[in-house]
């Protein structure tokens, strides 16, 4: 009972994404190009954010990493000019937590806050 209310004093396997650091603004122009054969998802995440911190953790515990896909991590606090221009690019109001899904050069699907987790990205593959 008292492991259920304040966990175990084991340490937690940490679950390694294969994230691909989005840090510039011409990656987008290979996200677009790469999209044409393979599914591309972009996260896009605030460090001062307690929710996108939540997010975030429950969708690296719940994430298929055989999942046909290039999945970029995007620091919009660091990156805020690449977090606009993804934005302009691929015609996506800005929300925070938020994930992508860009299929054949366009964004197929978009998500933000608890709905990132409650999306099948198995739909895009």
């Amino acid at each position: 009972m008292f492991k259920k209310l304040f966990g175990s004093s084991e340490p937690k396997e940490e679950k390694l994404l294969p994230w691909i650091a989005l840090n510039t603004v011409a990656q987008l122009n290979d996200i677009e190009e790469k999209s044409k054969t393979k599914t591309q998802l972009i996260f896009k995440h605030s460090t001062r954010c307690g929710i996108s911190r939540m997010v975030m953790n429950q969708f690296v515990a719940d994430y298929d990493v055989d999942l046909n896909a290039d999945l970029y991590y995007l620091d919009l606090l660091s990156y805020r000019e690449v977090s606009n221009e993804t934005g302009y690019k691929f015609q996506v109001l800005h929300e925070s937590p938020q994930l992508l899904v860009i299929k054949n050069g366009v964004v197929v699907a978009h998500v933000s806050h608890g709905g990132i987790n409650d999306m099948d990205l198995t739909r895009f593959l």
